[in-house]
């Protein structure tokens, strides 16, 4: 692995990170979709990273979505509760983000963030394992 790959690695995890962040302020103000949108990203940012590893990339997320599953989540490098976390966290953001009334309760979305933490730990843990 190259040191510029490396350093997009470590650049991806730090989004990763502080889009976990920005998150936790939206959901104490309340701001829902806002919210959903940031633990989205926040675990995409950490998927683009481990792609990286195996020096993979779409410039789609649906791509990235679908070359996770493939590579990472099929094989059993990281379980298919991670798989479905990432996908429950795609498909509620594509929501949030482009269908018209669409409003997320607090009650309904606080897990989230949890659910966010781990995923993101795990995808740093996968990274640290596979890059020696």
């Amino acid at each position: 692995m190259t040191a510029e790959t490396r350093t997009l690695i470590a650049y991806r995890l730090q989004r990763a990170r502080e889009a976990l962040d920005e998150a936790a302020l939206l959901l104490e103000r309340n701001h829902i979709n806002t919210f959903v949108n940031r633990v989205y990203y926040a675990c995409f940012y950490g998927v683009t990273a481990l792609l990286l590893i195996r020096d993979l990339a779409s410039a789609k997320h649906s791509g990235v979505r679908s070359l996770f599953h493939q590579h990472f989540v099929k094989t059993g490098i990281v379980s298919i509760d991670i798989g479905q976390t990432f996908d429950k966290l795609f498909d509620n953001r594509q929501k949030g983000d482009y269908a018209d009334l669409v409003r997320f309760e607090k009650e309904q979305v606080r897990g989230w963030l949890e659910e966010a933490r781990k995923f993101v730990e795990t995808i740093e843990k996968v990274i640290r394992e596979l890059s020696g």
